[in-house]
């Protein structure tokens, strides 16, 4: 039988997200030193990630051998399971893991990390460990389940970034998008134009408190990444089915790469520093083809760095004032055949666009309002629904990430660690586990167009991996809910969560300030 969904789980088996079908099973299976798995060619892969995940909680690395008992199978025979749908059994005389495609071997071995005792993820088990018996068969809803890092505000060291991937990997995410550029730094490295991360990677101090303050902390911010730190990043992600995705932001939120190259400035010969305010500049590029031209090098570099489908080149936030005033941005709207300097935004996007297409890749955009995107775009609709379903009717594949629902640096709640980049605004568990990626009442017909949901990280306030831990979970864990299993049982959710949490703990998450009040918040 399936489990009921409002009775409480077994601790052991409060899964998150949850399995689309689990049934508990009598007898447990003992992994210990004689345990040795059977590997199907192609599934090489999952048993490394398996085999890494063993050696640290349990000290165990099984190896291979014709008879082993824990089985990892690929028979693409299994067509219902999609490309990262999974089976998996738990008995007492051996664990089958199977799927059609790797990718679902890989969500499969995620799952059997959740059945660990909590103390062999902490480390704390130095031999054999159970599995409890079970039955679970499990294909995601939607197939881009992402989360956005900022780390052009706060640098993040590599090796962090790879914690933080392992952790969405745990909740069976399966995109980071990196938010590598913005105007308060640059941190791509790009070998034609090494001034970017020179120059651009540096500020000489951070605004304290929201958009608007008049006070400083004093500190200089720097940091950037090797092109082998992100391609060993790409690597360790694509071994737990994550793709990074990367985000060049333009021609707005390029404060930074001015610092450093004045000439794709409206004035270039004026010298800006990077800024060290927070919100919206005034700074955006200029739109001769020298410009044009120097960021085709920036995307190609940055295609060759990351394989992703999928290029984010920003497009949100682009104040048209330069443009207006610039003798050569009017001439070139005209040139165009353009109804004003406005428009420049649309077009300078649809260059971009083009010149990833070209490349064989699909451009993202942010849609911040009703207007068409450059088309072939896949539009990610931040302010509200409603321009998401307007994409969607237009034709655009399209990724919900309505602030409202799923900004992790809006605050917890009223607290001390909160905080401050949204006065008024708080995103409480609830409020992210109600996203909803249905379309409107009587228009069903975009719904073919949603390739899921994401959540975002902006980090202007969020300086520590500690913080961005402290942000992201719980909260995360009710988005990894929603767009791999979206039915709606907010009491069941709750439930395994707490089970769910002590995963966390064990795995060094600082999670726990605001438990009382999420877990005793109405169903």
């Amino acid at each position: 039988m399936d489990l009921p969904h409002p009775a409480r789980p077994r601790p052991e088996l409060a899964l998150v997200p949850r399995p689309g079908r689990l049934s508990p099973r009598p007898g447990r299976f003992r992994l210990d030193a004689g345990t040795r798995l059977r590997v199907a060619p192609g599934a090489e892969r999952a048993a490394d990630l398996l085999r890494g995940y063993l050696a640290p909680a349990t000290g165990l690395r099984p190896e291979h051998a014709e008879d082993g008992t824990f089985v990892l199978a690929l028979d693409p025979a299994l067509t219902g399971l999609g490309e990262e749908g999974y089976g998996l059994t738990v008995a007492a005389h051996g664990v089958l893991l199977r799927a059609a495609r790797p990718a679902g071997l890989l969500r499969g071995v995620q799952t059997v990390r959740q059945l660990l005792p909590y103390e062999a993820l902490a480390g704390r088990l130095a031999s054999g460990v159970e599995l409890p018996g079970v039955e679970i068969t499990d294909v995601p809803a939607h197939r881009w389940r992402g989360m956005l890092l900022d780390v052009a505000r706060h640098f993040q060291p590599v090796d962090y970034l790879h914690r933080f991937v392992d952790l969405l990997a745990l909740h069976k995410l399966n995109v980071l998008q990196l938010h590598l550029t913005d105007d308060q730094g640059w941190r791509m490295p790009v070998a034609a134009y090494p001034l970017l991360t020179e120059v651009g990677g540096r500020r000489a101090q951070s605004m304290v408190g929201p958009a608007g303050s008049d006070r400083f902390d004093g500190r200089p911010h720097a940091g950037s990444y090797t092109r082998a730190e992100l391609a060993g990043l790409v690597a360790y992600a694509a071994a737990r089915g994550v793709t990074v995705v990367p985000e060049i932001g333009v021609p707005g939120h390029v404060r930074s790469a001015l610092a450093a190259y004045p000439a794709l400035g409206n004035h270039p010969e004026r010298h800006l520093d990077v800024w060290t305010h927070w919100g919206v500049c005034a700074n955006v590029l200029g739109v001769g083809d020298h410009v044009l031209d120097f960021f085709r090098t920036v995307l190609d570099e940055t295609m060759d760095l990351f394989p992703s489908p999928y290029v984010h080149i920003g497009g949100d936030e682009v104040p048209t004032a330069e443009w207006e005033s610039s003798p050569a941005a009017i001439a070139r709207a005209a040139r165009e055949g353009l109804p004003g300097p406005r428009h420049l935004h649309g077009w300078f996007l649809e260059r971009t666009a083009d010149h990833v297409l070209r490349a064989g890749r699909r451009p993202v955009v942010w849609a911040e309002d009703g207007a068409a995107p450059p088309r072939d775009c896949t539009v990610m609709s931040w302010r509200t629904p409603e321009h998401a379903w307007a994409a969607a009717r237009r034709g655009h594949d399209v990724i919900h990430a309505d602030h409202r629902r799923v900004y992790l640096d809006y605050a917890r709640g009223p607290g001390p660690a909160e905080p401050p980049a949204q006065p008024g605004h708080s995103l409480d568990l609830r409020t992210v586990y109600g996203l909803d990626l249905l379309p409107p009442p009587g228009a069903p017909e975009p719904a073919g167009k949603v390739l899921g949901a994401q959540a975002q990280l902006w980090t202007e306030f969020v300086p520590t991996p500690d913080h961005i831990e402290y942000l992201t979970y719980p909260r995360l864990c009710a988005l990894a809910e929603r767009v791999w299993n979206p039915d709606h049982d907010w009491s069941d959710f709750r439930t395994r969560l707490d089970g769910h949490r002590a995963r966390l703990t064990a795995l060094g998450v600082p999670h726990d300030a605001l438990r009382d009040r999420e877990a005793s918040a109405p169903a």
